[in-house]
């Protein structure tokens, strides 16, 4: 049987800008061409993904089709639907994931503490090199139709300049090189903005471009030659699968993991008591986007974003709690937060991005710490504290905001 790949362009891309379809179109360019070396044609229709796919699966007389696994309730709704409406087997995988989030848990997880020692235990069975890509032994008689595989001139553009090359080959470059030049010291210094010594691998990992078991293979290979590394390799290897997979644990079986809905009782009793508390601050959506609060950091934080489509990770939760303190509710910060992480951030739309979200408003994953005003007993963060931890000046200086920069979103 031949075998094709199929990718669908969605009409609507909800909160999604130029740029990240940019960056997700050229992967497929370059996806297209290996395929082609493989006998395995790429496939590009336009319109509703069902309808799309299934018309494929019956112009193909197609034996099954296969799908990656996705905890989003955009691609869960999507295969739920091809399920009942194809003419053949659907099989889903987790490509996404090193352990599949059904084989590591059959619920959802309190933390980091419950989901680690199960995914350890799995671990070896799946840490596993894969097997090399080879020519494809049939191919098909006739060319499936395919449209060409461009961007919808009419998306907004956000502004951002992406620092990152787009692809499979850029996305083997980048670990090389981060193997090579950034995982030394990456324990210790990851969580300082202004060493900047983070992986850069989100983008890759995010849109498909690279795997998470790819940069786990790297990583512990690079470990075994070099004794000195293993706490750097083990830091990394901590967020890239146990929080990673932590996030689409929450995302699979947490319906409402966009909303306070999601918080833990202790955490919403607490926001709950606090709801009347005086805010010092208070900020419209576009006075956020446009990074323009009485805070220097924060506007920077939210300054970097808009520049170059990412933000460093201690900076977001900083950044995320800001405005749970700084908007009338948490449900308020909760929209504002995703609506201004899905519009800038190249790996917007992300389970990592609704947990670490509702980590920062709703206690999600973490536990009580001291009630005061506004959290109530969620976890708090302030300024003086990144003082303490790095050079907060010299980041500040680095993305202060400009006169030239858009307000508004």
């Amino acid at each position: 049987m031949p075998l094709v790949a199929m990718f669908v362009q969605h009409v609507s891309v909800g909160d999604r800008a130029r740029e990240h379809v940019e960056f997700m179109v050229a992967g497929l360019r370059e996806l297209h061409d290996t395929l082609a070396t493989l006998h395995i044609p790429l496939v590009v229709r336009p319109g509703p993904p069902a309808s799309a796919i299934t018309i494929l699966a019956r112009e193909l007389d197609a034996t099954a089709v296969v799908v990656d696994f996705n905890p989003l309730r955009g691609p869960r709704a999507l295969h739920q639907r091809l399920a009942r409406e194809l003419p053949c087997l659907l099989t889903e995988v987790d490509a996404h994931n090193i352990v599949p989030v059904w084989a590591a848990s059959p619920k959802l997880e309190v933390g980091a503490r419950t989901l680690r020692p199960k995914l350890n235990r799995l671990l070896p069975a799946h840490l596993v090199e894969p097997g090399d890509l080879v020519a494809h032994p049939h191919t098909c008689a006739t060319e499936p139709r395919s449209d060409p595989i461009a961007v919808d001139p009419s998306l907004a553009s956000n502004g951002t300049s992406v620092d990152a090359s787009p692809g499979e080959r850029a996305a083997h470059a980048a670990l090389d090189r981060f193997l090579d030049q950034g995982l030394r010291g990456y324990a210790t210094e990851r969580n300082d903005p202004v060493k900047d010594r983070l992986s850069g691998l989100s983008p890759y990992l995010h849109f498909g471009q690279l795997s998470s078991l790819r940069v786990a293979l790297g990583v512990t290979a690079a470990a075994a030659g070099d004794t000195e590394i293993r706490p750097d390799a083990d830091a990394l290897l901590e967020e890239l699968i146990v929080r990673k997979e932590l996030s689409d644990n929450y995302c699979w079986y947490q319906p409402c993991y966009d909303s306070l809905d999601a918080a833990p009782d202790w955490a919403r009793r607490s926001l709950d008591a606090h709801r009347g508390d005086p805010r010092e601050h208070l900020y419209s959506l576009d006075e956020f986007a446009a990074a323009a609060t009485h805070d220097a950091p924060w506007n920077a934080a939210q300054t970097q974003l808009r520049t170059v489509g990412k933000m460093h990770g201690y900076m977001r939760m900083y950044w995320a709690k800001k405005v749970l303190e700084w908007t009338p509710e948490p449900e308020t910060a909760i929209r504002h937060l995703i609506r201004l992480n899905d519009h800038w951030s190249i790996d917007g739309a992300d389970p990592n991005g609704y947990a670490g979200i509702l980590w920062s408003v709703g206690g999600v994953h973490d536990r009580p710490w001291f009630d005061r005003p506004v959290y109530g007993v969620v976890r708090y963060m302030n300024a003086n504290g990144l003082r303490r931890k790095f050079d907060i000046g010299a980041y500040q200086d680095r993305w202060s905001p400009s006169a030239d920069r858009l307000p508004g979103i």
